[in-house]
């Protein structure tokens, strides 16, 4: 048996050469580009055959008889016992013209050399798309029924195979499978496409939420899904049957689901929250499309779309098929596959397999270098407070990144001893003397990154300064509140705002505000530091919404407890959970590589949670903690004393064990 097979690279075609090829004695002629010459030994070993078995004929779908030679025309004619047609576009995204010229023009001539080589049979591998969208029931004896086939993808099926049943004088069939996914028993599959296009949207719901938390999900029209070792084992056996040609069969899943139903499947698969709830997505059509239009033309709107769509990896026009209308009656297929052992497996039984391959093999974040070194490597970062504790920790990981790393600080000394660590590890710091709480002095030094360096490409806000005294320990300090906000606020928004216009100007610039845990639990005793820290990040809320258009983002860090010299005065922290300098580094590589508005523990969402709807309970929360502990020796202004602890704060301290504050 010889057969020519065009798409036989493709990802149904190459498993369909792998199945004719196990028929013993088969031949398989095979349409490859010239260009692609290469890629022939690797398929010859992915099908198990040799050169005798798996025969490359050279063309081009874009041309007449596909470009193929006459030589081999001469040598094809009267071998063809089968000529399966599966080269096409299979992408709603694909651009009109493109989709024209592979799927009807394509077809056109695949039809002129399946004649000229008087193939015995032509199967064409059209698609479920092909019947538009269809309100109610498309049998496999309809074609012309077909209606709103507007979009290219719909209409170029449907016209591929109109050529097929008007203009073909060969004996025909045609097979219209339904949206084809991976492999029902590997997962495997070669492209996102289908319902692969909202597992970025579950994925991102697992990591947000339990997976015991019920969520809400979208209800629409039916889908249907079939794996394509089905489509297949369909083909291969519809095939060789005794065909009277003239014949229709869809390769669909004979039970279908709602779109709320396979998305609630594959949030199970990755045990993502349940979806408990659903929105009906028919309730969006009846909106008028002129109110839907004018939504769409207030840029405000467009461009929230736009975002959404492009971070889920959704095109534009996949929610315009979410209230797909159309059932499959695919009863021609069933009594031909009646007895032949091929049926469509259940969505729910291999649903893990695709999930489980998708995210380890075509997640697009899997392909993005997340690395701190591609991330900054030969690019300017500033860490101001670099020569101690968090700073220090992040210049070393940024240094050790390849970037150009500039660290600031008061004490010459330190500096100096930093960049002497820095040259012990194999690298360098570029360290500046400044006070970032003297506005005169900031302004020197930004003047003189920009002159030296041109600015800096990340800013990290890291210097900042820490009182922890309860607010009647400091009626006569009101100092404290004073000397906080000039460093922890004006301080940083003095540097950022002298290196702001550079980022504009490059359109592109990245900031790092260290916060603390304490503006989302609103910590007592840390009224003069929270409330520095809670205006910069309100400022930053507004800087993040004038400069979300120029290239230019930020990133506030609720940063829980670190054990730097800031907290060494306040010795109860000894036996509180704490993070070591490195870990906060991490935080702040992570901040710069994924660029998230915010990073903060689940304890601090907790708590900000917590004080938005039940405030008066958050408030008696923490009171009693603020009573449990008392205040440490130097905020009393006492030497060498040792705070006592009460049974319930050392019972608090043990509880809490392992939760970041």
């Amino acid at each position: 048996m010889q057969y020519f097979v065009t798409g036989a690279t493709g990802f149904i075609g190459k498993r369909l050469v792998r199945k004719l090829l196990q028929r013993k004695g088969a031949v398989v002629h095979f349409l490859i580009r010239r260009e692609s010459e290469a890629k022939v030994a690797a398929l010859r070993e992915y099908w198990g055959v040799g050169p005798t078995r798996a025969l490359p004929v050279f063309g081009d779908l874009t041309e007449k008889k596909l470009g193929v030679s006459a030589e081999d025309i001469k040598a094809l004619k009267g071998q063809i016992d089968h000529f399966f047609h599966l080269a096409a576009v299979y992408d709603l995204g694909a651009d009109e013209d493109s989709q024209v010229a592979v799927n009807i023009d394509g077809t056109r001539h695949t039809l002129e050399l399946a004649k000229a080589i008087g193939a015995g049979h032509f199967h064409h591998v059209s698609s479920i798309a092909a019947a538009g969208l269809y309100e109610g029931v498309f049998r496999e004896d309809m074609f012309e029924e077909a209606e709103n086939i507007d979009h290219p993808y719909f209409m170029t099926k449907h016209e591929s195979e109109k050529l097929v049943r008007a203009e073909n004088k060969l004996a025909w069939t045609v097979y219209r499978p339904a949206m084809v996914v991976g492999d029902s028993q590997s997962g495997e599959m070669d492209k996102i496409d289908g319902p692969y296009y909202f597992f970025k949207l579950i994925q991102r719901m697992r990591q947000i939420l339990p997976p015991w938390m019920p969520s809400i999900g979208l209800e629409g029209g039916r889908i249907n899904i079939v794996p394509v070792d089905f489509v297949v084992n369909a083909l291969d056996h519809i095939a060789h049957g005794e065909r009277k040609g003239g014949e229709c069969f869809h390769l669909v899943d004979p039970v279908g689901y709602r779109v709320g139903d396979v998305l609630d499947i594959f949030s199970k698969a990755a045990h993502a929250p349940k979806m408990n709830l659903f929105v009906n997505a028919a309730l969006l059509g009846f909106i008028p499309k002129s109110v839907k239009k004018g939504l769409m033309a207030l840029a405000p709107v467009r461009r929230v779309r736009d975002a959404v769509m492009k971070d889920l990896g959704l095109p534009e026009d996949m929610l315009t098929f979410v209230n797909y209308p159309t059932r499959f009656d695919c009863r021609a297929t069933l009594a031909a596959l009646k007895g032949s052992g091929v049926e469509c497996p259940n969505l729910k039984d291999y649903a893990w397999r695709l999930w489980d391959y998708w995210e380890r093999h075509l997640d697009p974040d899997l392909h993005r270098d997340r690395s701190l070194r591609g991330t900054v490597a030969g690019k300017v970062v500033l860490v101001t407070g670099g020569s101690s504790g968090i700073g220090l920790a992040a210049a070393h990981a940024f240094a050790q990144a390849g970037a150009t790393t500039i660290i600031c600080g008061r004490d010459q000394d330190k500096l100096d001893e930093a960049c002497k660590e820095a040259k012990a590890k194999g690298y360098a710091f570029i360290a500046y003397p400044a006070d970032i709480a003297d506005m005169a002095d900031c302004d020197r030094f930004t003047q003189l990154l920009v002159q030296n360096h041109g600015g800096v490409d990340f800013l990290i806000n890291n210097a900042g300064r820490s009182i922890r005294r309860a607010i009647e320990g400091s009626y006569d300090r009101f100092h404290d509140f004073e000397r906080t906000m000039q460093l922890n606020y004006f301080g940083c928004l003095r540097v950022t705002m002298g290196l702001l216009p550079g980022m504009v100007q490059r359109r592109r610039g990245h900031v790092v505000n260290i916060s603390s845990i304490g503006v989302l639990t609103n910590a007592p005793r840390f009224s003069a530091y929270v409330a520095s820290k809670a205006a910069l990040d309100a400022w930053t809320r507004c800087a993040s919404s004038e400069f979300a258009d120029q290239g230019i983002t930020f990133t506030t860090i609720n940063m829980p407890l670190v054990r730097t010299p800031m907290i060494a005065p306040t010795k109860i922290y000894n036996n509180v959970p704490t993070l070591s300098p490195e870990e906060a580094a991490d935080m702040i590589a992570q901040a710069c590589i994924d660029k998230p508005v915010r990073i903060a523990t689940r304890l601090g969402i907790t708590g900000q949670v917590m004080h938005a709807l039940v405030p008066r309970i958050a408030q008696i929360v923490m009171n009693t903690s603020f009573r449990m502990f008392p205040d440490s020796a130097a905020a009393k202004g006492e030497k060498g004393a040792k705070p006592q602890l009460s049974p319930e704060a050392i019972a608090m301290q043990q509880m809490m064990r392992g939760i970041h504050f």
